[in-house]
């Protein structure tokens, strides 16, 4: 199981991808645990037009949940690692389950 393009916008993939090397190009998360699984779903999204960051096992793919930093975040790689270590497993009552 690989967990991606869940914390983005569906328009965001037609209208914000961008040819590799772009400076605004966005990146995209990515959790799995088959590392060749997650190697194909990551040069699929480059292949889209985005960057990704590995997000880790599918253990840590909470980070990626709705009401975290990288939830909807529309930036570069930089900014989706921070993100992903700035979130929280403390979540809103309307996201716990």
């Amino acid at each position: 199981m690989i967990k991606a393009f869940n914390g983005t916008y569906a328009q965001d993939i037609l209208d914000r991808h961008r040819p590799a090397g772009d400076p605004g190009r966005q990146a995209l998360p990515v959790a799995g645990d088959d590392e060749a699984a997650k190697r194909k779903v990551r040069a699929l999204i480059d292949e889209l037009g985005f960057d990704t960051v590995d997000a880790g096992g599918i253990d840590d793919s909470w980070r990626q949940q709705p009401d975290t930093p990288v939830y909807g975040l529309r930036a570069g790689a930089e900014a989706v690692t921070k993100a992903l270590t700035e979130a929280s497993r403390e979540r809103k009552p309307e996201f716990r389950g």
